[in-house]
C-alpha cells in the first residue's frame, strides 16, 4: 500500500463492486477514487473474529476517527455517495459513466510536467502527518527548489507569454 504513495505516477482507484478490508484500504491508498454509485466500502472485520486493523490505518486517514471507528467496529458497508461524502471517494457516479469518468479525472490529474506532479506527490505525502509549521518549513524549501526545475521555468515563460506550455518530461 505504501508503493501507491511513493510512486511517482497518479494512482486512482476505480470501484465497482464491494471493496471491503483490503480492498477498502486499497481504495484509501490511492491517490484519487470514482467509484460506481453502486459500489459499497466495509471494514468487515468488526462483526467477525478478525479486526481489519491494517486496512484502518489509510482509512482513518481518509475519513477521519468518528466515521473510521464507525466502519471498523460495526463492520457495516457504507454506499458510494456516503464514501464520497466522508472523504474515502473523491466521486460517485452513475454505474455507466465509471469509465467517462475515471479518465476525465486521470487526464485533469496527470496533465502538465510529470516530473512537478511527482515531486508535487512525494511532497504532498510527506508533509500530511507533520505538524503545520514543519509541514510549510517542507512545502517552502521544495517549491522554492522546484522553481529551477525546466518545467517549473516552462509553465512560467509560457504563462508570461500568452502561450502553452510545451513539456520536455
Amino acid at each position: 500500500m505504501s508503493t501507491i504513495q511513493s510512486v511517482p505516477q497518479v494512482v486512482i482507484a476505480r470501484v465497482h463492486g464491494l471493496a471491503t478490508a483490503a480492498g477498502c484500504q486499497l481504495v484509501a491508498s490511492c491517490d484519487l477514487a470514482v467509484a460506481a454509485e453502486s459500489a459499497g466500502f466495509a471494514l468487515p472485520g468488526g462483526k467477525g473474529g478478525w479486526f481489519c486493523h491494517t486496512p484502518a490505518v489509510p482509512v482513518a486517514r481518509a475519513v477521519g476517527r468518528k466515521r473510521l471507528m464507525e466502519l471498523a467496529l460495526t463492520g457495516d458497508p457504507i454506499d458510494a455517495r456516503t464514501a464520497e461524502q466522508w472523504g474515502l471517494i473523491n466521486r460517485a457516479v452513475p454505474d455507466a459513466e465509471l469509465d467517462a469518468a475515471v479518465d476525465e479525472l486521470l487526464a485533469r490529474a496527470t496533465r502538465g510536467s510529470r516530473a512537478s506532479k511527482a515531486l508535487g506527490k512525494r511532497t504532498l505525502y510527506g508533509q500530511l502527518d507533520r505538524p503545520e509549521a514543519d509541514a510549510y518549513a517542507l512545502a517552502l524549501e521544495v517549491m522554492a527548489a522546484a522553481a529551477q526545475l525546466s518545467g517549473a521555468r516552462e509553465g512560467m515563460a509560457a504563462f508570461l507569454e500568452k502561450r502553452s506550455p510545451v513539456w520536455r518530461d
